[in-house]
C-alpha cells in the first residue's frame, strides 16, 4: 500500500504538480490559509480578545504553529488524544474542551499536565474533578481548569448557575486544581444561516451566560477566562463583548456549512475557501452525468453534500453513489468532461472530512509545495 509521501513527495515544488496528484486527495491552499489565519488574528486583537482556535478542525501541528505564530494564545483540542499529539509536536497553551472522565484518560491528562504546565481542561462534575485531582497528586502536577457551562443543548456542562457555583467551590477546595474561568460554546447556533436570527439566538444565550457569571462573582468566583464562540458567531460575540477568548476553528478552511451562513450581516464572506478535495472523473458514459472517485470514504456526510469549485460546472449537482464514487449531474456534463479530468470540491463539513485523510497536500496555485501530516488523525480517545 502506497502512502501519500511515497506517491507525491517527488512532486513538491514542481510547476503544475497538483494535476499529477493521485485522487481523491485533501488539498490546502497555503496562501488562503495564511490570509484566513491573519484575518481572524487581526480581528480578535482589534477587539482586545484572545484567540485560542479549535484544533479539532485541522488536527495539525503545522497549522497550529502558524496560528500561534500569528498571535494565538494556544489551541483548543476536543479530546486528550488530540492534546497529546499536538503537545508532542511542541504546541503549548492547549485547552481540552470536552470533559475528561474515563479513568485511563484522567491518568493521561495528569501525565500531560506533568510535562506541560500550560495545558488546561474543562470540568463539569465534582466527582470527576476529585478524580483528576487525585491523579495529579500521583503525577506530582497541577492543572488549570475551566468550568464548562451547558448552553442549552444538554451535551456537556453544568446545567444551572447554582451548579456552577457548587462546582467552583469544589474545585477551589482541591489542592492540585486551579480554577480559571468558564467555557460556553453554543454549537447549535453556529450554523443558523440568517444573521439576524443567529444574532437573536446568541444574544439570548449570552444573557444566560452573564447570569451564571454574576452568580459566580457574587459567590467570590469571578471568572478570569471566559472562552467559547465559533466561526458562525464570532462577529456577534465580539460585539457583545463577554468572551475573553474565542475558540473559532473552521474559519481557516471554510466549508459549505459556513459558506451557506451570512457571517457578517451584510452578506460578505470574510474568509476564503482554503480546503478542498481534488477528485477525478472516472466514467463519462451519460450525457447528463459523470462519475468521480470521491464518495463516502472521501467526504463527510453530516453537512449535506459537496459542491463543485472548479473543473466542472459550478451548478452541477453532487450526489453520493457509494463508498468510492459520486455523481456530478448537469445538462451535457458527460460531453464536456472525459475520464481523468480533475475536479475540485468544497467539502460539506471540514472537521470530519479532515479526519478521513493522513495528510494535507499544500498547494500554491497548481504547484504542490508541501505535505503536512494530519498529526492527530483518529485521536478520538
Amino acid at each position: 500500500m502506497s502512502d501519500d509521501l511515497t506517491l507525491h513527495a517527488h512532486l513538491i515544488g514542481r510547476q503544475g504538480s497538483r494535476t499529477d496528484l493521485n485522487t481523491p486527495v485533501l488539498v490546502l491552499d497555503r496562501e488562503a490559509l495564511d490570509r484566513n489565519i491573519a484575518a481572524m488574528a487581526e480581528l480578535a486583537a482589534r477587539h482586545g480578545v484572545g484567540l485560542r482556535p479549535h484544533a479539532k478542525t485541522h488536527k495539525s501541528i503545522d497549522i497550529a504553529q502558524r496560528q500561534i505564530g500569528a498571535g494565538a494564545l494556544g489551541v483548543c483540542c476536543a479530546k486528550i488524544g488530540e492534546a497529546e499529539a499536538l503537545a508532542d509536536g511542541g504546541i503549548s497553551g492547549i485547552l481540552i474542551t470536552s470533559p475528561v472522565a474515563a479513568p485511563r484518560a484522567i491518568e493521561r491528562l495528569a501525565a500531560l499536565a506533568a510535562r506541560d504546565g500550560t495545558v488546561m481542561a474543562v470540568v463539569d462534575h465534582p466527582a470527576v474533578a476529585r478524580r483528576i485531582d487525585a491523579a495529579l497528586a500521583e503525577a506530582g502536577a497541577t492543572l488549570d481548569v475551566i468550568i464548562d457551562i451547558d448552553p442549552g443543548i444538554a451535551r456537556t456542562g453544568v446545567a444551572s448557575a447554582e451548579a456552577a457555583v457548587a462546582l467552583a467551590e469544589a474545585v477551589t477546595g482541591l489542592p492540585n486544581l486551579n480554577w480559571r474561568g468558564v467555557q460556553f460554546y453554543c454549537g447549535s447556533q453556529q450554523h443558523i444561516e440568517d444573521y439576524a436570527e443567529r444574532r437573536a439566538a446568541i444574544t439570548e444565550r449570552t444573557g444566560y451566560l452573564t447570569s451564571v457569571m454574576a452568580a459566580l462573582t457574587d459567590a467570590g468566583f469571578k471568572p478570569e477566562i471566559v472562552t467559547g464562540s465559533g466561526t458562525g458567531t464570532h462577529r456577534i460575540d465580539l460585539d457583545l463583548g463577554v468572551f475573553t477568548e474565542l475558540q473559532a476553528g473552521s474559519y481557516i478552511f471554510m466549508d459549505k456549512q459556513y459558506l451557506d451562513c451570512d457571517l457578517t450581516g451584510d452578506g460578505d464572506i470574510p474568509f476564503e475557501t482554503a480546503l478542498g478535495v481534488d477528485a477525478r472523473v472516472v466514467s463519462a458514459n451519460h450525457s447528463g452525468l459523470v462519475t468521480i472517485d470521491a464518495g463516502f470514504k472521501s467526504l463527510s456526510t453530516d453537512g449535506g453534500v459537496a459542491v463543485v469549485r472548479r473543473g466542472a460546472p459550478e451548478t452541477a449537482f453532487f450526489a453520493f453513489m457509494g463508498d468510492e464514487h459520486a455523481a456530478l449531474i448537469a445538462p451535457g456534463i458527460g460531453e464536456q468532461l472525459i475520464p481523468g479530468d480533475p475536479v475540485t470540491l468544497t467539502v460539506p463539513h471540514c472537521d470530519p472530512t479532515v479526519n478521513l485523510y493522513d495528510h494535507y497536500h499544500v498547494v500554491e496555485g497548481d504547484r504542490l509545495v508541501a505535505i503536512w501530516p494530519v498529526s492527530a488523525r483518529g485521536r478520538a480517545r
